[in-house]
C-alpha cells in the first residue's frame, strides 16, 4: 500500500511540472499528462505497478466528465441552439465521418475500425475551444457563439453515438431491425425515466439537499456514479448513465452551483485517465501507425475547419467568421478517446485503433491550440484564398449587422460595449450625440438597438472593417476595449482608411498609454483612475474639511 502511495505521490508531482512546461509552451494539460503517462509506462521507465487503481481512478474522471456534459445541457438550450449552430454542427459531422471513412478505408483499415476512426475523428473538444476563447475573450463574438453552438451539437452526438454502441453490444445476436428497435425502446424508457424525475422528484429533493453545499456535492456524485452504474445494467454504458444524470438536473437552479464544484474533481479524475491512457500506449507498435496518424492528422487540422467554412458560407456568413469557427474544429477531443477507448471494452476494435487515434489527438491539439490563439495573423495571411467561401452578398451576417438605425450621421463612433462602453454611448445619446456603437457580441447589439441606440456588429481586430462605417462625418472614434494589441490594430486601421477626426482609447497601464500616444491616440482613457477619482469627489463632499479634522 506505501508503494502505492508512492506511486500516486510520483505520478501528481511529475503532472504538475509536465503542466507547467504545457503552460509556458501554451498547450493544453491533456497534452502533458498523456506524455507522463508514456514516460511512465512500459514504453519508457515502466514505474507504474498501481494499474488497477489508477484505472479505478480514471472511470470515475470519465464519469464525472459526463455528468457535467450533460449538467449544462439544460431545455432550455437544446431549444435555442441556432439553425445555423445545428446545421454546421450535423454538416461538420456527416462529412468528417463519411470522409473520415473513405479515408481510412483507403488507409487499408478493416470496416469497423475505420468506422470507429472516422467517428472519432468528428469530436471537438469543448473544455479546450472555451478556455481559448476565454483567454481571448472571444467566447461572446458572433463565431465565438456559433462554435459553441456546434460543440454542443458534437457533445449530444458523442452520447447517442456511445448509447448506440453500448446497445448495439448487448443486442449483438439479433437482427438489424430488432436492434434498431431495441435502441429507440431503451432511449424512450430512459428519457420516460428522467423526465419523470425531473418532474416529480428532484425538484423538492434538490431543495432539501441545497441546505448543505457539502451534500449538495457529495449527492452530485453520488446521483452521477449511481445512475452511471444503472445506464451499464440497463444495457448502455457508464458513460451513457452519467450523462443522463447531469441532464436530469440541468434545469435545476442548483446546476451551475454543482458544476462550479465539480469542475476540480473532474480535472483532477480526468488526469489519471490521460496517465492511464499514456500508459497503457505501445510505443513500439505504433510505428506502423505513424502514416496513418499522419494523414488522418491533415484531415483533422485542415478538412474539418474547410466543412466548416463551407457550411458557413453557403449559409450566408463571411469568410472571416466561417475562418475563425472552423479552426474550433481542428482538433479532437478527450471524447474521441474515450469513444475508441470503450470500443476496445466492447470487442470492436483494438489497441492499435486507440493509439493512432490518440497520436492524431496529440498532434491535432497542439497544433489547433496555436492556430486559434493565432487566429488573426493566420487569417491575414490567408484571406486572400478564402474568397471561394463567402457568398456575393452575405446575407446572415449583414442581417446581424442591420439595425433600425444605421447610424450614418454619428459624431461619435464607439468600440466595445460592455459595462463601461454601454453606459458612455447610453449618456452620449440622452444628450442628445448622435453616436453609433460598434460591438462583437449579437446580443449586446440586439439588447442596445431594443434601446433606439445605433448598433452594428463587429470586430475591432477586422482590419477591414472601419471601411463599413461613416468615418467621413465622425468627430471621435472611441475604443473601450481594453487590449492594447486591439486598440493598436484599430489605430492602425483608422489611420489606413484615412480617419481626420480623433480617436480616444482605454488603457488600464501607463506603458499601454505611452505605447498608444505614441501610435497616434488623441486621448487615452483610464477607466479606474477616472472612477477613483469620481468616488473622491463624492465621498469628499460628504466629509467633514481636511483642516477641521486635523
Amino acid at each position: 500500500m506505501e508503494t502505492v502511495f508512492y506511486e500516486f505521490a510520483s505520478l501528481l508531482l511529475a503532472s504538475a511540472l509536465a503542466g507547467l512546461i504545457a503552460v509556458r509552451l501554451r498547450q493544453p494539460l491533456i497534452v502533458a499528462f498523456i506524455v507522463v503517462g508514456i514516460l511512465a509506462g512500459p514504453s519508457a521507465f515502466d514505474w507504474v505497478q498501481a494499474h488497477d487503481q489508477i484505472d479505478l481512478l480514471a472511470q470515475f474522471g470519465v464519469t464525472v466528465l459526463l455528468f457535467v456534459v450533460g449538467l449544462k445541457l439544460d431545455l432550455h438550450l437544446v431549444r435555442h441552439i441556432g439553425p445555423v449552430a445545428l446545421a454546421t454542427g450535423l454538416g461538420q459531422l456527416g462529412f468528417t465521418i463519411l470522409f473520415g471513412f473513405l479515408l481510412a478505408l483507403g488507409l487499408d483499415m478493416e470496416p469497423i475500425k475505420a468506422l470507429y476512426v472516422a467517428v472519432a475523428l468528428t469530436f471537438s473538444s469543448t473544455i479546450i475551444i472555451v478556455k481559448l476563447l476565454s483567454d481571448k475573450r472571444e467566447i461572446d463574438s458572433l463565431h465565438g457563439r456559433i462554435a459553441m453552438g456546434f460543440l454542443i451539437v458534437q457533445d449530444i452526438a458523442v452520447v447517442v453515438a456511445m448509447m448506440a454502441v453500448g446497445t448495439l453490444q448487448s443486442q449483438a445476436d439479433a437482427g438489424l431491425l430488432a436492434t434498431l428497435l431495441g435502441i429507440v425502446a431503451r432511449l424512450i424508457a430512459a428519457f420516460v425515466l428522467v423526465a419523470l424525475l425531473m418532474r416529480y422528484v428532484l425538484p423538492r429533493l434538490m431543495a432539501q439537499l441545497a441546505r448543505s453545499q457539502e451534500l449538495l456535492l457529495i449527492f452530485a456524485i453520488a446521483w452521477g456514479t449511481g445512475f452511471a452504474a444503472l445506464g451499464e445494467i440497463a444495457g448502455f454504458s457508464r458513460e451513457v448513465g452519467a450523462f443522463l444524470a447531469g441532464f436530469s438536473l440541468a434545469s435545476t437552479q442548483y446546476r451551475e452551483a454543482i458544476s462550479a464544484r465539480l469542475t476540480s474533481i473532474r480535472d483532477f479524475m480526468l488526469l489519471f485517465f490521460f496517465i492511464d491512457l499514456g500508459a497503457k500506449l505501445e510505443l513500439s507498435a505504433l510505428g506502423s501507425e505513424l502514416g496513418a496518424a499522419a494523414v488522418l492528422s491533415l484531415f483533422v487540422l485542415i478538412g474539418n475547419p474547410l466543412i466548416v467554412m463551407a457550411i458557413m458560407g453557403y449559409m450566408g456568413y463571411r469568410k472571416r467568421t466561417g475562418f475563425m469557427a472552423g479552426l474550433t474544429v481542428a482538433q479532437i477531443s478527450e471524447f474521441s478517446i474515450i469513444f475508441v477507448a470503450m470500443g476496445i471494452t466492447l470487442g470492436h476494435v483494438g489497441n492499435e485503433a486507440l493509439g493512432l487515434v490518440t497520436l492524431v489527438g496529440l498532434v491535432t491539439i497542439a497544433l489547433s491550440t496555436y492556430m486559434i490563439l493565432y487566429s488573426q495573423p493566420l487569417y491575414e495571411r490567408m484571406a486572400p484564398w478564402l474568397n471561394v467561401f463567402e457568398r456575393r452578398d452575405p446575407h446572415r451576417e449583414r442581417l446581424v449587422e442591420q439595425g433600425h438605425k444605421h447610424g450614418e450621421d454619428a459624431q461619435v463612433i464607439v468600440f466595445g460595449l460592455g459595462r463601461y462602453g454601454s453606459r458612455l454611448i447610453g449618456n452620449l445619446h440622452e444628450r442628445g450625440y448622435e453616436v453609433l456603437g460598434v460591438d462583437f457580441d449579437p446580443e449586446v447589439v440586439r439588447d442596445l438597438r431594443h434601446h433606439g441606440i445605433a448598433v452594428r456588429y463587429g470586430d475591432a481586430e477586422d482590419m477591414d472593417f472601419p471601411e463599413s462605417l461613416p468615418l467621413s462625418g465622425a468627430s471621435w472614434v472611441v475604443s473601450t476595449l481594453p487590449q492594447l494589441k486591439l486598440n493598436l490594430t484599430l489605430l492602425h486601421a483608422l489611420s489606413q482608411h484615412g480617419f481626420a477626426g480623433k480617436v480616444a482609447v482605454t488603457a488600464h497601464h501607463d506603458s499601454d498609454a505611452r505605447q498608444l500616444r505614441k501610435a497616434g491616440a488623441n486621448l487615452v482613457l483610464d477607466p479606474f483612475s477616472n472612477a477613483a477619482d469620481f468616488a473622491v469627489l463624492e465621498l469628499s463632499g460628504n466629509l467633514a474639511p481636511a483642516a477641521a479634522t486635523a
